[in-house]
């Protein structure tokens, strides 16, 4: 975990769900953990159960934005002067037959799972040429595997994996490594769910902050650039 130590992430989406459960994670490996979300009293809480010293920061960006997302890194910047790691994880899900979809849940998704990721990494970049650092984005098994009702997750997830892996082939030559993970199923808030027992046969938050530490802990000269990870028992998903 040495290498790890006082190295600097910028996770968005970190108040709650997969980007909260990686944030415990990494804080753990003795990393310096910039989390963002739209609002900043809800970030606060979630930064001040995360750590109550300084190795924690709380930051108010919509990742719809690009001038939110350079305003973040730049803070960041201005704390802790040096930016690694950067996990674009903020996403939103609606879900309906094509006909039924609207275009305000439409463009809500384009905006944010798809333009997000693009802002994220665009106000980063530079920072991680220095740092010679680690973009992930968190995708879904839904960005290789269609479904009904799905038309617009689909679209952006699809978009988010091919957007990753062809910035992976323009970025390596900075020795910038980039990877994009595909969860099935996690015990989140996510699509208005309430996580509790019954999600026990989930993937947990954890589970993907390990996985992200695997990552960051790996050889320089070997990279997982497209990660799918799902439950391992679906059967035990209560009838």
């Amino acid at each position: 975990m040495d290498q790890l130590k006082n190295k600097v992430v910028y996770i968005t989406g970190g108040s709650k769900g997969i980007g909260f459960g990686v944030a415990e994670k990494l804080i753990a490996a003795g990393m310096r953990v910039a989390i963002s979300g739209r609002t900043l009293k809800t970030v606060e809480i979630a930064a001040n159960y995360l750590d109550s010293t300084d190795r924690v920061l709380a930051l108010a960006s919509d990742v719809t934005h690009l001038q939110d997302e350079k305003n973040a890194v730049q803070k960041i910047l201005d704390k802790w002067g040096q930016l690694d790691v950067v996990i674009a994880n903020a996403g939103v899900g609606h879900f309906a037959p094509i006909d039924e979809l609207s275009s305000t849940q439409w463009n809500d998704m384009i905006t944010t799972n798809l333009n997000g990721v693009f802002h994220t990494l665009k106000a980063s970049v530079e920072p991680l040429k220095k740092s010679k650092g680690y973009y992930i984005t968190l995708a879904s098994l839904a960005g290789a595997n269609f479904f009904a009702k799905g038309a617009g997750y689909n679209a952006t997830k699809f978009g988010v994996v091919g957007f990753t892996q062809a910035a992976m082939l323009d970025l390596r030559k900075y020795d910038i490594k980039v990877s994009t993970i595909m969860p099935g199923s996690v015990a989140t808030h996510f699509n208005n769910n309430e996580p509790s027992e019954k999600d026990a046969w989930k993937i947990q938050p954890e589970d993907i902050g390990e996985l992200v530490l695997d990552l960051l802990k790996m050889h320089p000269r070997t990279l997982p650039s497209k990660i799918e990870v799902r439950p391992s028992r679906p059967d035990l998903k209560p009838k």
